[in-house]
């Protein structure tokens, strides 16, 4: 994700936020966006010097947000944005998933390990239902999640079992999940859809 794109991403959880109550304060939207008070305040200010969102001052030195009409439509713009930019992922990441697992077919590998547990893991676990192989596990030492979709969910590569390859699925760090398996699988059973574009770990 681009500046750009952080900064629009940011702008529409502020803006979904001060929709859904008008009493939300600096310290519910830092937490909703997951960034320091200091940003958030940052962005809310922005947000009223583009005329998005008036503020009120209410008793016992509160304050209430409002959404402009000029905040609507800004809202509504990035939401149609950002669901057109979740469904282009989505086809995208599903033909790159095909991709990879018809290289792993043409290799006879058919218990196949997703390591990440991201939405490109639950878009690989989907697609591999339209194919011969079998997604055995997830390993994400970092998740707290048990399953996703009908698959366990591990900590450890270990706990996957006998495994023919590797799928990497971590869309937050792939080079570093390349080179965490490649210590424990050999490298040419892991396969790194280019919907990553990973260069080959060193």
């Amino acid at each position: 994700m681009n500046n750009k794109d952080r900064e629009e991403a940011l702008t529409l959880e502020i803006l979904s936020a001060i929709d859904e109550r008008s009493d939300v304060t600096q310290r519910n939207l830092a937490s909703r966006t997951g960034v320091a008070l200091g940003l958030a305040n940052s962005y809310l200010r922005r947000c009223v010097k583009k005329g998005l969102v008036k503020i009120q001052q209410a008793p016992a030195n509160r304050y209430l947000y409002y959404l402009t009409p000029k905040g609507f439509a800004e809202k509504s713009r990035l939401t149609a944005q950002y669901l057109s930019y979740s469904f282009s992922f989505y086809r995208k990441a599903g033909e790159s998933c095909a991709r990879a697992f018809q290289v792993c077919g043409a290799r006879g590998w058919q218990r196949v390990g997703l390591y990440g547990a991201s939405d490109l893991a639950e878009i690989a676990v989907i697609r591999a239902m339209e194919t011969n192989i079998r997604i055995v596990a997830v390993c994400d030492p970092a998740s707290s999640r048990n399953r996703i979709l009908n698959v366990p969910v591990v900590g450890g590569v270990e706990a996957a079992g006998a495994v023919d390859a590797w799928l990497v699925t971590d869309l937050n760090q792939p080079m570093d999940a390349r080179a965490a398996l490649s210590r424990v699988s050999p490298k040419e059973r892991i396969v790194v859809p280019d919907i990553l574009s990973t260069p080959p770990a060193g």
